[in-house]
């Protein structure tokens, strides 16, 4: 006996499927599925969750300098003639950045071997996309939220049976 669904798929599409769905419930919150799809998903995504708990605060705060291009009250850059040539002006700035140590480094490419990439695309214009870190989202925002609980971060509510062949869907969502 089988110690999970197969869920009527080839191996390869079978994982696809679940981390296309795991992507989805992460970036999201909540999606709808068939109950037999949720039930699977919550294995793979539960894990991932904990991993983010357990590494949310393993990381140190570096104070580095970055150069950033002088820009004008038009929000252009400043270029100023050096022999002959016009060269962008850059101003030394003192930033703050997170240093992953090394366990939450490597549990950040475990997290991001188990999801797809995500770019948000701004409704106002269309051209405008941003790449999306679920795994900093992660870290960030669901390490904290979960920080107390031992477990059981989703959720399987029942709709009701999908009107073409009758399966129960079902709304999963994060606690």
């Amino acid at each position: 006996m089988a110690n999970y669904r197969k869920l009527g798929r080839k191996s390869d599409v079978r994982n696809a499927m679940l981390r296309s769905q795991a992507t989805a419930l992460l970036a999201k919150g909540k999606i709808i599925t068939t109950e037999a799809r949720a039930k699977e998903l919550r294995k793979y995504v539960e894990p991932l969750i904990a991993l983010a708990v357990r590494e949310k605060d393993n990381f140190e705060t570096v104070t580095v300098t970055a150069k950033v291009p002088k820009k004008d009250a038009n929000g252009k850059r400043v270029k100023e003639e050096r022999d002959g040539k016009k060269v962008v002006v850059f101003d030394e700035v003192q930033k703050e950045i997170k240093k992953d140590k090394p366990s939450r480094l490597h549990a950040r490419s475990m997290i991001n071997a188990k999801l797809y990439d995500v770019t948000e695309v701004d409704a106002k214009r269309k051209k405008a996309r941003k790449k999306v870190d679920l795994a900093a989202k992660l870290f960030d925002e669901y390490g904290p939220k979960y920080a107390e609980r031992h477990g059981g971060y989703t959720r399987i509510v029942k709709i009701g049976q999908r009107k073409g062949d009758a399966a129960m869907e079902v709304l999963m969502e994060l606690v």
